[in-house]
């Protein structure tokens, strides 16, 4: 009895370790003969394929209902969020089908931002640095956040969403560091440097919320624009309504195209990313500081958790060294600072 015992504990352990040292073979074959693991998930194929499209042709879907096109498009970094999901559904599905297909959205949207995610696009230096600031109308601590901006150590400031109480404190708090100023409407404009040609910019809204000045830079004179175009809504009866800052956007674009100087920066908060094509008018004739120079999306809005970058700093003849946000203030917006050269 003794010895048949032992004779058959030395069979089961010789059997085990070939049972665990197969144990990825026998997936594999499991696999192999699954004759359904090209049938299944083909609903999760479709969406795959059908996510790629999206981003592909996501500037030929119609504006015609509820701007559903701009919506998107202010929104497409994070189509990328539905790669993840899909690829785990695909994996718990077992689908080969799935899987595969999701190669196409990724391909598509690695293209799109992939450049924006994983280069190292900033540089060091820049002999002008801008910032640009939506100081949100109901700011408690005005004081605080003009201190906050003047400490980047930015040569030229542009705030937005000034009120008539608010700016005397701001002008108190900024008047130790920036020597020249102007307020037109809603926004203003503090520099280092003199101003010149200072006006407000009609973006057809019956009140100021743009301007243009000549800042005299040691390199010479830069044209500066400051706008604050209109806010849009998600409304469940009528979409994304940007009817109004859509014209905004076209008129600024106009005023723009008019500048005499070669040399231009636009600050601001456009309410709409560069992807939005409402905002063609001003996008197709300027470069994106942060497109060029930045690290990263550079989201500004909501500050509590951004999720696009709808305040913008764009140039027209300079060159973008580097492109960031800074730390959150009492606003609803980051602010935003680039550095460029001449």
């Amino acid at each position: 009895m003794t010895q048949a015992h032992t004779q058959e504990t030395g069979q089961l352990g010789d059997d085990a370790p070939q049972q665990s040292g197969s144990r990825i073979g026998r997936l594999f074959d499991r696999l192999r003969n699954d004759r359904g693991i090209w049938r299944r998930g083909l609903v999760l194929a479709a969406i795959a394929v059908l996510l790629a499209l999206v981003m592909i042709f996501h500037a030929d879907i119609p504006n015609r209902v509820g701007n559903l096109g701009s919506l998107l498009e202010t929104f497409l970094p994070w189509l990328g969020l539905f790669l993840p999901v899909l690829l785990v559904l695909g994996l718990v599905r077992r689908s080969a089908s799935a899987v595969l297909a999701l190669v196409l959205p990724v391909a598509v949207w690695l293209n799109l931002f992939g450049g924006l995610m994983f280069s190292d696009k900033s540089g060091s230096g820049g002999e002008l640095t801008v910032v640009t600031h939506n100081v949100n109308a109901e700011n408690a601590d005005p004081t605080g956040t003009a201190k906050d901006v003047a400490a980047s150590g930015a040569d030229v400031v542009a705030l937005e969403e000034l009120t008539d109480s608010a700016v005397p404190t701001y002008e108190r708090a900024l008047a130790g560091t920036y020597r020249y100023h102007t307020v037109q409407g809603t926004v203003g404009l503090w520099s280092k440097y003199p101003l010149s040609g200072t006006k407000p910019v009609d973006i057809k809204l019956g009140w100021t919320r743009a301007l243009r000045t000549a800042v005299a830079t040691p390199r010479g004179e830069v044209g500066v624009y400051v706008a604050h175009l209109p806010s849009v809504r998600v409304k469940f009866n009528a979409g994304f309504t940007a009817g109004q800052r859509d014209d905004s956007a076209e008129a600024l674009g106009q005023a723009i195209a008019r500048e005499p100087l070669k040399k231009v920066i636009l600050l601001g908060d456009l309410n709409g990313t560069m992807n939005d094509r409402a905002l063609a008018p001003v996008t197709a004739q300027m470069r994106s500081a942060q497109g060029a120079a930045g690290d990263g999306f550079g989201f500004s809005w909501p500050a509590s958790f951004p999720m696009a970058r709808i305040d913008q700093i764009m140039v027209r003849g300079l060159d973008p060294v580097s492109a960031w946000a800074l730390p959150r203030t009492g606003s609803d917006h980051l602010p935003l600072a680039a550095s460029v050269d001449y």
